[in-house]
């Protein structure tokens, strides 16, 4: 694991600002605990860097193939993968931020062994239904390699996604729960046009930090499909 405020580390740094994080919600409704905005003055550089392979501004991402392609829509065939995940009941920015919370805790401390565990894109928010909201990071492949540690938290699971095709649509801007969806809405209308049958709820990923340009942004909507 590196120093200070690289990969490693994450980018909520080290100590007592590290500690005292708050909550931030991705896409729609952003918000900081006073801790987080201190920690987050000490890693000024955490999400900069190039966009390349399956990364994003240095960050691992999943891996995956584009089997088609129609403007900003894809058919994607991904990998297994393992995640770390909450479940969590209620209105969908505050259950992102409940989630955020815990799964930060688990990677940047919270575990049997106290270790760190690097940062991944995109946060993931899936659908479940019935008002309850799954919150889920991707663990970096070195991680998982080298044995997850045990979440100290009950509500953090560990689980395997076994290997899936989704149709996502990647798009810019600051959406909010009303605008992704409507995404949502269309994508599956469109999927259903051209025989994809999708399966589940949406799934919504974000991408970059909360203080990038609403331009510079990529948010993404997808669904698994059968």
């Amino acid at each position: 694991m590196g120093r200070g405020c690289d990969r490693g580390e994450g980018w909520l740094g080290r100590g007592r600002a590290r500690a005292r994080f708050g909550v931030v919600a991705w896409g729609d409704g952003m918000r900081f605990g006073m801790g987080l905005v201190a920690a987050l003055a000490l890693c000024g550089a955490g999400w900069a860097g190039e966009e390349g392979g399956m990364t994003r501004k240095g960050y691992e991402r999943p891996a995956y193939a584009v089997e088609a392609a129609e403007g900003a829509r894809e058919v994607r065939a991904y990998g297994r993968r393992v995640v770390a995940e909450v479940a969590v009941r209620g209105e969908r920015k505050a259950a992102v931020n409940t989630g955020f919370g815990l799964l930060a805790g688990y990677i940047f401390g919270g575990n049997e062994g106290g270790g760190k565990i690097a940062m991944t894109v995109p946060v993931e928010q899936a659908d479940r239904g019935a008002g309850v909201w799954t919150v889920r990071f991707t663990m970096p492949a070195d991680a998982v390699a080298a044995g997850l540690p045990v979440p100290r938290d009950a509500r953090v699971v560990l689980r395997e996604l076994p290997a899936a095709r989704m149709v996502v649509e990647g798009f810019s801007g600051m959406p909010d729960s009303a605008d992704m969806a409507a995404r949502a809405e269309a994508l599956r209308d469109w999927a259903e046009a051209r025989g994809l049958r999708v399966e589940g709820g949406p799934v919504y990923a974000f991408y970059d930090a909360p203080w990038t340009p609403a331009a510079a942004r990529l948010n993404e909507v997808g669904f698994v499909l059968r």
